[in-house]
């Protein structure tokens, strides 16, 4: 099933999604005073997931994300990879998908991402985690707010007890987050705004957690707070002095962007098409 391109598989995701579209509405709606969010299981067929699956490269091959915040890998230049990969990400921009999400999100103005900023694939191995954090505000041309994030998870047989849960902190970093695990074939869409903090757990075995990652944007943000923030790092509870040292390291970001709008150099997270 890997020579299917991104209009059939686009059709398969909207036939489940339109499928499904009261109950993600009404579990959305439910969600939607903290951080809204809706996932669906068996999205697309076994087979042709496993064949996504088997076309993520290797960890070596793609940028390795490792500091106080974060310690994952990530490729947005999908040229480099195999076509199923670009295939599958770009079926989630098809406009009847994206029209279909917003409308059970009950957003306006939605659109997809065709740079990838900060989207793409994403990898995460034994020992690798992403801290409690809030989403970049923006585009990368600082036009749109970020709106919604959507997580396809492809790796067969993924357990709670692997670790790599993405959590969601409705409540605050001082609550419990709620967790939901990277099963196989599960999208996960979630809002993003001022407070929509979420994290990956730390990965607990030797085995790697793949996820196909886009951004949805909009002409309005979610909430009723219109400022920019940069992506913003918090320590778990627990993590005292983490916490601290990531506290000042998001300020002294923030305020650096103030001075240079679009940062000091253009962030490499975006896929560079030839344009000839």
């Amino acid at each position: 099933m890997s020579n299917l391109n991104r209009d059939k598989i686009a059709d398969l995701i909207f036939l489940k999604l339109k499928d499904n579209e009261e109950v993600l509405k009404n579990h959305f709606d439910q969600k939607s005073e903290g951080i809204g969010y809706f996932y669906l299981d068996d999205l697309l067929p076994v087979e042709l997931v496993k064949d996504i699956f088997d076309k993520f490269p290797l960890t070596k091959d793609i940028k390795v994300k490792r500091s106080i915040r974060e310690y994952k890998y990530v490729a947005a230049q999908m040229n480099k990879y195999h076509p199923l990969l670009e295939e599958v990400i770009y079926a989630f921009q098809d406009a009847r998908i994206v029209d279909l999400i917003a409308k059970i999100c009950g957003y306006s103005g939605v659109i997809p991402d065709e740079n990838l900023y900060a989207g793409g694939i994403s990898m995460m191995g034994k020992g690798n985690y992403l801290n409690p954090h809030l989403d970049n505000s923006h585009d990368k041309d600082i036009k749109y707010w970020r709106v919604l994030n959507l997580l396809y998870y492809v790796t067969p047989d993924w357990k709670p007890e692997n670790g790599g849960s993405l959590e969601l902190w409705p409540k605050g970093l001082k609550s419990n987050p709620i967790s939901i695990n990277s099963k196989f074939n599960r999208l996960v869409v979630m809002a993003t705004h001022k407070n929509s903090w979420h994290s990956v757990g730390k990965v607990k075995v030797d085995h790697v957690r793949c996820c196909v990652s886009n951004y949805y944007f909009s002409t309005e943000p979610v909430d009723a707070k219109r400022s920019f923030h940069v992506t913003t790092f918090r320590g778990r509870p627990g993590q005292y002095f983490k916490d601290k040292i990531l506290k000042l390291d998001s300020s002294i970001r923030m305020g650096v962007r103030k001075i240079f709008k679009k940062g000091i150099r253009e962030n490499p997270h975006v896929y560079k098409k030839d344009d000839s």
